[in-house]
């Protein structure tokens, strides 16, 4: 049987290939099987591993059932897989995404292990795509506030330049996984916090991974360099405030930008009608603006509240809301699949 698929493009693609999900137990991992149903990719195999503890469990995937295999190089070789979603974190990933390449799998890889190494391409589908085939095997996915934010701004930049970015986040606490959904259920319900440093129920946090020296957080940091490695452009000026708030899931992002160019703001609304990945959602005369509520479950990045920031020359205002576990990590890491199976 021949199947078919259409990927973010519209693009008709034939072909089977094999796949394996690495840590398909956690919240990202049950994302992308969820996604990859939905999107009926053309997978003539598909092999599910995660750790010990999970072995031999049963999940089911398209009507069938599927035994959890241990990730390890044993159970990795002799299966001729093409292709691995990686949904491990940064220290499982370091260990066993180098030795998946020895046999010839592509992984693409949500964690933050490969995202700055000069070698392994960094990959937003709407802005890089084509930097995809420089990897060594190892294809690297942003972190989830990144992605939502270079997809706002990416009609910016090709058009009008940028000079300065500043980021304030507003983060689910989905983007903890399972321990910081936990722990906000259990705030709500006057429970003591086990995973953040502080109750997240009724407050926020301006703190999102370790603090370093500078003050920074190494999410902050995350977004910084982040961009300017997808944008290739080192001479951007960005800073960051990254902010858990207590929400479920979808992340929200305040940008502030200074354009190299002049621009009309009513091209800029036409820019984003135009633009493939983003809704644009701006009527505030009719409360209409991005929020978590609406972009939940969306494949799309929602921007909204757009206007001019008068106290600097071409400056800019938006607001982006996505879907931080869907857009944020696992759609991304497909659409990366469904462009290398085009190409």
């Amino acid at each position: 049987m021949i199947y078919s698929i259409k990927n973010y493009e519209g693009v008709l693609v034939l072909g089977k290939f094999n796949l394996a999900i690495f840590g398909a137990t956690g919240l990202v991992g049950q994302k992308m099987r969820t996604i990859l149903e939905e999107r009926n990719l053309p997978i003539e195999n598909i092999y599910f591993f995660a750790s010990k503890n999970s072995a031999g469990k049963i999940i089911n995937f398209q009507s069938k059932n599927y035994t959890i295999e241990e990730l390890s190089e044993e159970n990795l070789k002799d299966k001729n897989i093409d292709y691995a979603l990686c949904a491990l974190e940064s220290p499982l990933a370091k260990e066993f995404l180098p030795m998946a390449t020895k046999y010839g799998i592509t992984v693409i890889d949500n964690s933050s292990a490969f995202r700055m190494n000069d070698e392994i391409p960094l990959i937003v589908p709407e802005i890089n795509p084509q930097e995809s085939s420089k990897g060594n095997g190892i294809i690297a996915s942003p972190n989830c506030s990144t992605i939502q934010s270079v997809v706002a701004l990416y009609p910016i930049y090709k058009k009008y330049g940028i000079k300065r970015i500043v980021y304030t986040t507003y983060q689910a606490v989905s983007g903890s996984g399972i321990n910081g959904i936990e722990d906000l259920y259990r705030g709500i319900w006057a429970g003591e916090n086990n995973f953040y440093p502080h109750q997240i129920a009724y407050n926020v946090l301006p703190h999102i991974d370790d603090f370093l020296d500078d003050g920074y957080t190494k999410e902050e940091v995350k977004m910084i360099d982040e961009t300017k490695k997808i944008f290739n452009d080192e001479s951007l000026k960005i800073t960051a405030t990254a902010v858990r708030v207590p929400i479920l899931n979808s992340h929200a992002v305040s940008i502030n930008v200074e354009t190299k160019k002049p621009f009309d703001l009513e091209e800029v609304f036409n820019d984003f009608r135009n633009e493939p990945g983003i809704v644009l959602y701006d009527d505030v005369k009719n409360n209409i603006y991005p929020m978590p509520t609406i972009t939940t479950g969306e494949d799309e990045v929602y921007v909204g509240r757009i206007r001019r920031d008068n106290s600097v020359e071409n400056g800019l205002n938006l607001f982006s809301v996505a879907d931080n576990t869907r857009k944020g990590a696992a759609l991304n890491t497909i659409q990366i699949l469904e462009y290398l199976i085009k190409k």
